[in-house]
């Protein structure tokens, strides 16, 4: 006798089962569609990054024990398309996954598939994610990239109302090559309220979870800072088209943080250095860079992006002194702050380029002046300690500006945010007190969705030259994205004359100031 289908609406699974029994459906049957429907979800879209000539390396999370799939293909439609061996995606790790994907062909691009398979059912997998990147070329063709940091800061979240972290979109329509994340990714420290009241009156809307409501202490604290901004559709857009060249800076922790650090008194955990470890476990979860077999963590690496352009990202943070003073004029621990052996990795790494331009990105400007106290203007949380000679932290752009003078190595541009506006800085060693270095050139851009502040004091050690600047100015701190000053910078290498334009833009994608840069040969 047939079976007649009724509504099931209000089922309980084991009532669905029993009911199945007692009319004599296939028990073999039922478990198949009930799996089917509770397939594995990506839950935060696909990530590459750190890519060059022959891969990079793709990313996805899970929402159980389960292993991620990859096929890899030249075409959109996946035709012959190579399908790579899986790897587990466990609870040891946020349930996220990582691939580095190898042997591809430069200037290419690259379609990956990512899709996720349970590990109790392994007939049961999740729905596919596409994603794509372009591989670094073979041959002098034009680049493009874009950069900025500063994500999610002083309380201003994901706002639907507002169009969510609209910035990415703007990056976006350029199709860059790839983001250069110059920091601040997350703030740890920093809590997401439902309702923000602005000075006009009108309320600033936050899409918020549980673990944003106070700061991150917890492992599982940290990781949801980052899911948190995943959960923006212009950033989940953006990830699955444009690679992630990505440092972290000081809010992937706590505001200003070193060894040294006092520890606010929201915090239950006291301890700096265990903070800094789960932070540094989240981080390096929630991003795909490729992993130092020597030092497993480590952040600071150079990138290869074709004949033009080698990319050396700095860590200002795993390796530097205590906060403070740093007045010394000899060099020593406590004005570490890149550290010796980054130090003499950089200058080797830009000794050894062949690439046109040196791109060094570092997470903290070079000369603007940035408190540790900032109410009572004491301390030093960056390199510049005020006006005259070399001190402190200091010493250390000194020792690298004279060696890349004096190594004849050429067309080296720095890049940066942290400050949360955007400035154009020549340094110019005419106006420096220390001028043992070649003029070039520092660009500042952000917050890429965060609070805008500043200008910040600069100081004369090496001669810096503002050129630009875009800041809200010190009776407008801490404007919300809705004010507009969120800022990126767009470059673009020439491939036939190797020229580099430099354009810092806003939000909204307006060209604010705009230079062009001429290669010195040899």
């Amino acid at each position: 006798m047939p079976i007649q289908i009724r509504n099931f609406r209000g089922l309980t699974r084991r009532r669905f089962l029993s009911t199945a029994a007692a009319t004599g459906v296939d028990a073999i049957a039922m478990p198949y569609l009930s799996r089917a429907a509770d397939r594995p979800i990506i839950t935060h879209g696909v990530q590459s990054g750190d890519v060059g000539a022959d891969g990079g390396v793709v990313w996805a999370r899970a929402d159980r024990p389960s292993q991620m799939m990859v096929e890899v293909a030249t075409t959109e439609s996946f035709n012959n398309a190579r399908v790579l061996p899986p790897i587990a995606a466990l609870p040891e790790s946020d349930f996220t996954a990582k691939m580095l994907l190898e042997n591809l062909p430069s200037g290419q691009d690259i379609f990956y598939r990512a899709r996720f398979r349970d590990l109790s059912h392994p007939d049961i997998s999740s729905e596919p994610v596409v994603g794509r990147f372009r591989t670094a070329p073979g041959d002098r063709r034009d680049v493009s990239f874009v950069w900025g940091g500063d994500v999610a800061g002083q309380g201003w979240g994901i706002n639907p109302d507002d169009g969510g972290m609209v910035t990415y979109a703007a990056m976006r329509k350029h199709r860059p090559d790839f983001l250069i994340h110059s920091g601040d990714t997350i703030y740890a420290d920093g809590v997401i309220a439902a309702e923000v009241k602005l000075p006009d009156g009108k309320i600033w809307k936050n899409v918020t979870i549980p673990e944003k409501a106070k700061v991150a202490e917890t492992l599982d604290e940290f990781r949801a800072a980052h899911k948190y901004n995943f959960l923006d559709d212009n950033v989940r857009a953006f990830n699955a088209e444009v690679p992630i060249f990505v440092q972290w800076d000081d809010h992937e922790v706590m505001n200003n943080w070193s060894a040294s650090k006092e520890i606010p008194a929201a915090y239950k955990v006291r301890d700096i250095s265990l903070l800094a470890a789960r932070a540094a476990r989240a981080f390096h979860e929630m991003y795909p860079m490729r992993e130092s077999l020597n030092e497993p963590g480590r952040v600071y690496r150079s990138l290869s992006y074709g004949p033009h352009l080698d990319v050396f990202m700095l860590d200002e943070r795993s390796y530097r002194g205590p906060n403070g003073p740093n007045q010394q004029t000899t060099y020593g621990p406590d004005a570490y702050f890149i550290g010796p052996d980054q130090l003499l990795w950089l200058k080797r790494a830009l000794l050894n380029s062949r690439a046109t331009w040196k791109v060094i990105a570092s997470d903290m400007p070079l000369s603007l002046i940035v408190y540790d106290d900032a109410a009572n203007k004491k301390g030093s949380e960056a390199f510049a300690q005020g006006d005259g000679p070399p001190r402190g932290r200091e010493l250390e752009i000194a020792d690298i500006l004279r060696f890349i003078k004096t190594s004849g190595v050429t067309n080296t541009v720095w890049l940066t945010a942290d400050v949360h506006y955007a400035a154009a800085h020549y340094y110019n060693p005419d106006k420096a007190q220390f001028q043992e270095f070649d003029p070039f050139w520092e660009f500042v851009s952000g917050p890429l969705h965060a609070g805008t502040f500043g200008p910040n004091e600069l100081d004369n050690t090496f001669g810096a030259e503002v050129k630009f600047i875009k800041a809200p100015g010190l009776d407008k701190q801490n404007l919300p994205p809705s004010a507009g000053m969120q800022f990126f910078g767009h470059v673009r290498i020439d491939g036939a004359s190797g020229q580099m334009t430099v354009t810092l833009r806003d939000r909204a994608d307006v060209a604010l100031w705009s230079t062009t840069l001429d290669p010195k040969l040899g």
